[in-house]
């Protein structure tokens, strides 16, 4: 990136430099025809005994000189205004690009990790279940266990489904009556059955909307499992729905560490995750929130996130009713 920058610097410069130079040199011929047609007219008119005919022609002369410099600036400065404008093109472009393939990378890296990790819990307990005998309630956590997996495997697999069919736009979005207050406590029992954690939930009941039951889930499942990566085992984690004449507000609050300022909306963007993959002891796609954000917009909502207190962030989506 260093070493693009550097020649795109090197050539815009160049160019700029070109340019001004070919500017000086047509303003100079400029000045060299003007003070040829110049010394033909003192030839050809006498200035004394024909100074108004002399004026004249001497006006025409440097009217004519003005036109060609005025131009020479205009054609310089819309050249000049081109150039830059596809340098920045050109250098925002490569910057996107160059990032792009920095977060598919470290897609690339989580996927591999997402879907190792429950393959080789899943792979232990049923080699366990093979090998020994076990009573009926050890075989029935190990079966939790990789049922509990496969659930992973299967909203990871449905996050990148989703995510392609989104951006080719194959998607079609359904429109039915939603119970959003049964979604959602359906949602917190599913999650307080994974993860050994406390789970408050705040729903007010019989709040039904318009939408696609599947992504809304999605949505409130994604936002969960979100909070649950980035905030520690022994804090708790509450969703809350709230109503108004016009609107329903969904809030899912953790107490973790919070998103910085300068990151509130870079989470929402597809692939994005603050620092290496390699390094980052939480692990995800970069899809989670991306894909939130689209489905709350197709519902013609919107999502924001804000600081919890004493600590912590707040997820919110509002939702038109």
């Amino acid at each position: 990136m260093r070493f693009f920058t550097t020649v795109h610097i090197f050539l815009l410069v160049y160019i700029v430099a070109a340019l001004v130079w070919w500017g000086l040199s047509l303003e100079k011929q400029n000045k060299q025809l003007y003070d040829q047609q110049l010394t033909i007219l003192k030839i050809q008119v006498d200035s004394i005994n024909h100074p108004d005919n002399y004026q004249q022609q001497l006006a025409s002369l440097n009217h004519t000189r003005s036109l060609r410099s005025s131009q020479y600036i205009g054609e310089g400065a819309t050249f000049l205004i081109v150039i830059l404008i596809g340098a920045v093109v050109v250098y925002t472009s490569f910057a996107r690009r160059i990032l792009l393939s920095r977060q598919q990378n470290n897609f690339m890296l989580s996927v591999t990790h997402e879907l190792k990790s429950p393959i080789a819990a899943m792979k232990l307990n049923l080699q366990t279940l093979e090998k020994h005998r076990l009573d009926e309630e050890k075989k029935a956590q190990l079966l939790d266990r990789c049922i509990r997996e496969s659930d992973r495997l299967n909203d990871l697999a449905n996050n990148m489904l989703f995510a392609s069919q989104l951006e080719s736009r194959q998607y079609k979005l359904t429109r039915e009556a939603i119970d959003l207050s049964e979604l959602l406590l359906d949602a917190v029992t599913e999650f307080a059955s994974r993860y050994p954690r406390n789970f408050g939930q705040d729903v007010v009941a019989d709040c039904t909307i318009m939408g696609d039951s599947v992504m809304l889930r999605m949505a409130v499942n994604n936002l969960i499992e979100n909070a649950v990566k980035y905030t520690p085992s022994q804090t708790p984690l509450t969703v809350t729905l709230s109503k108004t004449n016009s609107e329903v507000i969904i809030r899912v609050l953790d107490q973790g560490a919070g998103v910085p300022d300068n990151e509130k909306k870079k989470i929402f963007n597809k692939f994005y995750r603050a620092g290496n993959e390699e390094t980052r002891r939480a692990k995800g796609t970069g899809l989670g929130l991306y894909l939130t954000s689209k489905i709350v917009s197709q519902h013609k909502g919107r999502i924001i996130v804000k600081d919890n207190t004493p600590s912590g962030s707040i997820f919110e989506i509002t939702l038109p009713i």
